[in-house]
C-alpha cells in the first residue's frame, strides 16, 4: 500500500473510503479532493483543492506530492478516462479504464454484454428510433416495463411503466423530446423484474474476484416503494433475510462470468464493480452496474466492517 493516498471526490462514499484506509498501518497520509466538512482535517485525512478535472494537472500534483495511489469515486470522471490518463504518466489508480467502465456509461452496451455472455438478467431490447420502441412495447408480453436511457445520468432515474402506453410516451419523451439530453440517444426497454433487490460490490484485479456482503438499498423517492428512482435513499449492511449461500451463487453465476467476458472482449476491468441484482422466485438476475463504489453501499459496508465500538464517521 502507497503511505501517501489521494482519494477523489466530496460526498459521503469519498468519507468512508478515506476513513477506511486512514485505518491501514501502511496509510501515512489521506488526501481528499475536494473532499468535505467531514474530511477536513480529521487525522491522517484532509482535503486538497487540486483540479481533478484537468487529468494533467492532477497527474503532476500526484507525483509532486508523492501520491502512491489514486483511489477514484464518481462515475463521471471514469466515464471521462481519468484512469486511463493517470495511469499513462506512470500514477497508479484504481478503477477501470474508460472503457470497461461503459458497463454502468452505455446501458446499451451493457445490455448486449449481458445477453452475449448470457448472464442473467431481464428480457430486453435496446433502441434509438422511437417507432421501433414503440413496436416492441407493444409486441411484448411484459406485465410491466422499465425504460432506461442508455447515456450516463447523474440522476440515475428510470421510468416504470406499468401500461404500454406510458412506456411509449416515455420513449417518445426521451428519444424524440430529448428530455434527458445526450443520454438519451439510445433507450433499453426490458420487463419489470419482481422481488427483493439488492446490491453486490466485488473486488476484481481483472481475473479473479473478492465479494463484499449484501447490501440491501431504497431507491425510490417515498415510503412504501413509491414515486421516481434516485440514486438512493438509504441501505442496510449485512442482509439478514438472505442466506448466506446466495452470496456464492452470485459470484459462481453473475460476478465471475463478467470479469471473465470482461476480459475475452479485451477489455479487462480493474477495480470495483458494483452490480444491482434483483432475487426473483426463480433466479437472481443483473439488474445494473455501478463501476464504482455506490455511495450509500460503500457507507454502510465500510460499517460492517469497523472494529466493534468504533463509532462510524457518517450520521446513522
Amino acid at each position: 500500500m502507497a503511505d501517501r493516498v489521494l482519494v477523489i471526490g466530496s460526498g459521503g462514499r469519498e468519507h468512508a473510503l478515506a476513513w477506511k484506509l486512514a485505518q491501514s498501518p501502511h496509510v501515512k497520509q489521506v488526501l481528499v479532493a475536494p473532499g468535505n466538512a467531514g474530511t477536513a482535517n480529521n487525522g491522517k485525512i484532509s482535503n486538497s483543492a487540486v483540479l481533478v478535472s484537468n487529468h494533467t494537472i492532477l497527474a503532476q500534483f500526484c507525483k509532486d506530492h508523492n501520491i502512491g495511489l489514486v483511489v477514484v469515486g464518481p462515475e463521471a470522471l471514469l466515464g471521462a478516462g481519468i484512469v486511463d490518463d493517470l495511469m499513462s504518466a506512470g500514477v497508479r489508480c484504481f478503477g477501470p479504464s474508460a472503457k470497461a467502465a461503459q458497463l454502468e456509461t452505455n446501458t446499451s452496451f451493457a445490455k448486449a454484454f449481458l445477453d452475449c455472455h448470457r448472464i442473467p438478467t431481464a428480457r430486453g431490447k435496446a433502441f434509438a428510433n422511437p417507432q421501433e420502441a414503440c413496436s416492441f412495447i407493444t409486441s411484448t408480453d411484459f406485465p410491466a416495463l422499465v425504460i432506461k436511457a442508455s447515456g450516463q445520468a447523474a440522476r440515475k432515474e428510470i421510468i416504470i411503466a406499468a401500461r404500454k402506453e406510458e412506456a411509449c410516451r416515455a420513449v417518445q419523451e426521451i428519444l424524440q423530446d430529448k428530455v434527458f439530453g445526450e443520454t438519451g440517444e439510445t433507450v433499453v426497454i426490458e420487463e419489470l423484474l419482481e422481488g427483493e433487490e439488492l446490491s453486490c460490490l466485488c473486488f476484481t484485479d481483472g481475473v479473479t474476484v473478492a465479494p463484499m456482503p449484501l447490501v440491501q438499498a431504497h431507491k425510490q423517492l417515498m415510503d412504501g416503494d413509491q414515486g421516481p428512482y434516485t440514486a438512493g435513499m438509504g441501505a442496510y449492511c449485512p442482509v439478514p433475510q438472505i442466506p448466506e449461500a446466495l452470496l456464492e451463487k452470485i459470484k459462481d453465476s453473475i460476478l465471475q462470468p463478467i470479469v471473465d467476458g470482461m476480459r475475452q472482449e479485451g477489455t479487462t476491468y480493474v477495480g470495483v464493480l458494483q452490480t444491482g441484482l434483483m432475487r426473483t422466485k426463480d433466479d437472481v438476475k443483473i439488474i445494473n452496474f455501478n463501476c464504482h463504489f455506490g455511495d450509500p453501499q460503500c457507507q454502510v459496508t465500510g460499517q460492517r466492517h469497523a472494529k466493534i465500538g468504533t463509532p462510524p464517521p457518517w450520521p446513522v
